[in-house]
């Protein structure tokens, strides 16, 4: 019996311990575990991709670029942005961010700052100085940037041990998308230098890679002919190539292939010729393959976060329109820099060990004039003829012709210090504004400052003016032009409206950790950096209002 009951409690104490060790295996991560997040996450951005530019040239792609990420990763097919004005600096923050103008401050390009009551650029910081440029092109920070990005929160998750790099041809696409933190940013200083530099926000010198680059890859060889990749008869996916709808360059009489860049530098800005071209995307390229062989990206088990921007994209659709053999060329010739970019993270990084997603920073409308050709509404607004006609307004009603001090963005900045002198009760200039443009031509919706601060919308235009409404930067009156009509030239395209040909773009995942498929669901552009965080299992931006797409998850 003794026997019997020591054989028992053996039994019992030998199950106690295996369940034990059995939980503290369960309950402890690992090595291994930490292995499961990618040693490189790669954010692309592609300034001013329209969604359909992936269907419309499906055809055209090759294997190794959009349709590998297609056929190998997740397609997001009705991704949109949820916040105006759809610009670039505002988009690239939003992407990485995580979160719309409201929380993260960079409300446009530039803007009228009522503090300093001057126009600033959203990148610049004068308290730095250039690396790499005589000029003041390297004067640039995200300082202007109120939140993290997921970049940043990867720094500060491995204790600052995985590197952060920004690469774009635009100064705003390299900072804002690597965050506070970044190791470095380089942007291209073309003009008489044609040379990749940064600031002292992040490094006193170029490293020697960069400076080798700058040397050995000189931008004359990108100065060449630029001819369609393909014979143009076969571009049958864009307009004629001699048409009435697109700028052109200096110095060469119609907007049409061949174009000798050599020859037109001289009267284009000299090497800013090349962001205008479908080259400027391959100079990037080139940067971002010598980056992570320099850099020792992906090389090890720590996350490591590249941000790339491709630029040219955007030059290219504001001189010649989203409907011309430019922009067509341009993403057949963007599609094999993908396929070399992803060859080249297949030997530094390895195949499985790297993850990537692609999206836009904003679409583009189709140019006006060519869309009144074809009988569908379309114009311009004259912002001159405006700002007369409202300042006249002013003056007629209240008294004083220097109530406004800026109109920029689609909005109106009062000067509050004149008001409150006049003794007029801000909210009732406010909407006596409204009440005034609302009955312009072209104006098709206005609402005042306290409106957006007063009322929260849920849905329709009104809820992405709200998302993009900052009310320490933003101005007293907000209004919105009827679709398609611009404030721009007559030739090519721009961006910055509410209105699903600026918002609807693209978004693929592909990768470690992302399983094959597709969503016509509805995503929101703050959902990336979320979705990024979820990925690595790491704190979310600090100013996060998405939520993370686990259906993209293997």
């Amino acid at each position: 019996m003794k026997r019997f009951i020591s054989l028992l409690l053996l039994v019992t104490i030998t199950s106690v311990c295996l369940a034990q060790s059995s939980i503290t295996k369960n309950q402890i991560p690992s090595a291994s575990s930490f292995n499961e997040r990618p040693k490189l996450v790669v954010g692309i951005v592609i300034d001013q991709m329209r969604y359909d530019y992936l269907t419309r040239f499906y055809n055209r792609y090759g294997e190794g670029g959009f349709k590998r990420m297609m056929n190998e990763g997740f397609n997001c097919k009705n991704n949109h942005f949820n916040y105006i004005p759809t610009y670039t600096g505002p988009g690239h923050t939003s992407v990485y961010t995580g979160t719309t103008p409201k929380y993260h401050g960079i409300i446009a390009n530039d803007w009228y700052d009522k503090e300093i009551k001057k126009s600033v650029y959203c990148a610049e910081d004068t308290s730095v100085q250039s690396v790499g440029t005589v000029t003041d092109a390297g004067q640039m920070s995200p300082q202007r940037m109120k939140t993290t990005t997921f970049s940043d929160e990867n720094r500060l998750f491995t204790q600052m041990q995985g590197k952060t790099i920004g690469i774009a041809i635009k100064d705003r696409g390299a900072i804002l998308p690597a965050g506070h933190t970044a190791n470095a940013a380089y942007w291209f200083q073309g003009k008489d230098e044609g040379n990749w530099i940064t600031s002292t926000f992040y490094m006193n010198e170029l490293p020697k890679w960069v400076v080798d680059f700058n040397k050995k890859h000189s931008v004359e060889s990108y100065l060449k002919t630029w001819n369609t990749l393909y014979d143009i008869s076969t571009y049958t996916e864009s307009g004629s190539d001699l048409n009435d709808f697109e700028g052109g360059f200096k110095g060469k009489e119609t907007a049409t292939f061949p174009y000798d860049l050599k020859t037109l530098k001289d009267q284009n800005e000299g090497y800013d010729i090349l962001k205008t071209t479908a080259f400027g995307n391959s100079l990037t390229t080139d940067f971002v393959i010598e980056a992570i062989k320099a850099e020792k990206l992906g090389s090890d088990n720590i996350t490591d976060v590249l941000t790339v921007s491709y630029s040219s994209t955007d030059y290219v659709g504001h001189n010649f329109g989203v409907n011309s053999k430019e922009i067509e060329d341009t993403y057949l010739r963007l599609d094999l820099e993908l396929e070399r970019l992803f060859k080249s993270l297949d030997e530094q990084v390895g195949n499985g060990n790297y993850t990537v997603f692609l999206t836009a920073d904003h679409a583009a409308v189709d140019v006006p004039s060519y869309l009144q050709s074809v009988k569908i509404p379309a114009g311009y607004f004259s912002s001159s003829d405006f700002s007369k006609k409202i300042n006249d307004f002013m003056k007629a009603t209240f008294g004083a012709s220097d109530l406004i001090e800026s109109i920029s963005n689609y909005q109106i900045f009062l000067n509050r210090e004149k008001i409150h002198q006049l003794d007029l009760d801000l909210d009732d200039v406010q909407e006596a504004i409204v009440n005034e443009i609302i009955t312009y031509d072209f104006v098709d919706k206005a609402y005042t400052a306290t409106a957006m601060t007063s009322t929260s919308f849920s849905t329709g235009i009104e809820q992405l003016i709200q998302n993009g409404f900052n009310q320490k930067r933003s101005g007293d009156v907000i209004y919105v032009l009827d679709t398609a009509f611009i404030s721009y030239s007559k030739t090519g395209s721009t961006h910055g409206s509410a209105f699903e040909y600026d918002t609807h773009v693209p978004l693929l995942f592909f990768g470690k950790g992302i399983k094959h498929g597709e969503t016509f669901q509805k995503t929101e552009i703050i959902d990336i950096a979320p979705t990024m965080s979820a990925l690595l299992d790491i704190s979310y931006p600090s100013g996060n209002k998405g939520e993370p797409l686990e259906f993209v998850f293997n």
